[in-house]
């Protein structure tokens, strides 16, 4: 493992955002859904994710999940990808959200 120094982790933005739809990809090389997430002043942003295992479509919206926003946009097939979804790879390698307990507002900060 290779340290950072405090500055280097200060440029990661990971912020809280909320999902606000969910749909399907098919289009993509591995199962993933296509995420609509509202980071408050940051925006509404896109992203896919390889969560088809543990979650289904119709219960992600609502969900605040933890996205780095500062990320170059990444072209995936044919969507673009505006910010990366966080999640840990559980003991199947399956992916499981990062998310908040409580409600936060939209675009907060790792603190």
């Amino acid at each position: 493992m290779q340290e950072i120094t405090w500055a280097d982790f200060e440029e990661v933005e990971l912020r809280v955002g909320t999902i606000l739809e969910a749909s399907k990809f098919p289009e993509a090389r591995k199962p993933a859904y296509k995420l609509k997430v509202d980071f408050g002043e940051f925006g509404i942003r896109m992203s896919s994710a390889q969560i088809t295992k543990h979650y289904k479509l119709d219960e992600l919206p609502g969900r605040q999940i933890v996205g780095v926003i500062n990320f170059p946009k990444k072209q995936i097939g044919k969507f673009m990808s505006e910010f990366l979804v966080t999640g840990f790879a559980d003991a199947e390698e399956d992916i499981v959200l990062t998310t908040v307990q409580g409600n936060v507002p939209n675009g907060s900060r790792t603190c």
